[in-house]
C-alpha cells in the first residue's frame, strides 16, 4: 500500500457517497436551498474557516501547510467567515494520532475537492466567469494539498495496520460528509436516493 493506492481505494469504495458530494444536491445542502453565489461563496468560506481551525490545531507537517492552504482559501473569498460547524468538522475533531489525522485530512481533500469542482460548475452556469475562474485556481490549491496528504501518508505509514489507520479515519470523513448531506436535505423535504 502507498498514498496514491490509499486515494485510489477510498475513491473507489465510497464512489457513490463521493459522487453525491460533487453534485448540485450538496450544493442545495451546505446553502439551506439558498442556491444563489452569494450563498455558495458563504459555504466555501465557512468550511475553509473550520479547516484552517482545524489543521492549525493539530499543528507539525502537513498540517501547518494545510491551515495556511484553508486560512488563503478563506480569505480569498471571505476574511470574516465564521467557521463551519459541520459533521465533517466533528469527525476530524475526533481524530487522534497522526496516522489517523493524515488519513482524516486526506477524506477531508477527497470531498473538498468534489465540493469546488460543483461550485465551479455553479459559478460557470450562473454567468460569472470570474469567480468560476477563481473557484477553479481554490480547487487547484486543494490537488496540492492533497499531494501534501500522500507524501506525508507515504512517510508516516510503515506498516498495514497504519494504513488501515488511515483509511478508516478518511472513510469516517467522507462518511461524516455524507451523513450531513443526507440529514440537510431530508430536512428540507428531499429524500436522497440509497446508498446501492
Amino acid at each position: 500500500m502507498n498514498g496514491t493506492t490509499l486515494v485510489d481505494t477510498v475513491t473507489d469504495d465510497l464512489e457513490t457517497q463521493l459522487s453525491r458530494l460533487g453534485s448540485s444536491k450538496w450544493l442545495y445542502a451546505l446553502t439551506d436551498g439558498d442556491m444563489t453565489g452569494e450563498a455558495v461563496r458563504a459555504a466555501a468560506a465557512a468550511d475553509a474557516a473550520a479547516a484552517a481551525e482545524t489543521f492549525d490545531s493539530w499543528g507539525g507537517d502537513p498540517f501547518d501547510a494545510l491551515a495556511t492552504s484553508a486560512a488563503d482559501r478563506r480569505d480569498a473569498i471571505d476574511a470574516d467567515a465564521t467557521p463551519a460547524d459541520r459533521r465533517t468538522d466533528d469527525a476530524l475533531a475526533d481524530l487522534d494520532g497522526h496516522v489517523s489525522r493524515l488519513g482524516g485530512a486526506l477524506g477531508h481533500v477527497l470531498v473538498l475537492d468534489r465540493t469546488l469542482g460543483q461550485m465551479v460548475g455553479f459559478f460557470v452556469g450562473d454567468a460569472d466567469p470570474s469567480t468560476a475562474d477563481q473557484f477553479r485556481n481554490l480547487r487547484t490549491g486543494v490537488d496540492e494539498d492533497r499531494a501534501r496528504v500522500v507524501d506525508a501518508l507515504d512517510d508516516a505509514c510503515a506498516t498495514d495496520d497504519d494504513w488501515d489507520r488511515a483509511a478508516a479515519a478518511a472513510t469516517a470523513v467522507v462518511e461524516a460528509a455524507y451523513d450531513d448531506y443526507v440529514e440537510r436535505l431530508e430536512s428540507m423535504g428531499v429524500k436522497p436516493k440509497n446508498v446501492c
